[in-house]
């Protein structure tokens, strides 16, 4: 299992890259077991709210559609 800092640094590395299946499947076995990450993962649903706000051009590019992605896959784990 990956660290609570690698944990962190892929939830937070989603903003400017994509992640393949096998960085989300290490991502999603630690938050699955990690309350502290789960708690990082909760604020990243908030800051959803936030950059739904910003202008697009504001963003860099691509990273809106990733962070959706990847907030929407964080909701559907119940």
């Amino acid at each position: 299992m990956i660290s609570c800092e690698e944990a962190v640094r892929r939830l937070w590395q989603h903003l400017e890259l994509p992640a393949t299946d096998a960085e989300n499947a290490l991502l999603d076995a630690h938050l699955a077991l990690c309350r502290r990450c789960c708690g990082e993962a909760e604020f990243a649903v908030e800051l959803r709210g936030v950059l739904r706000d910003l202008p697009r051009e504001e963003l860099p590019p691509g990273a809106a559609q990733r962070f959706e992605e990847l907030i929407s896959r964080l909701e559907g784990r119940g």
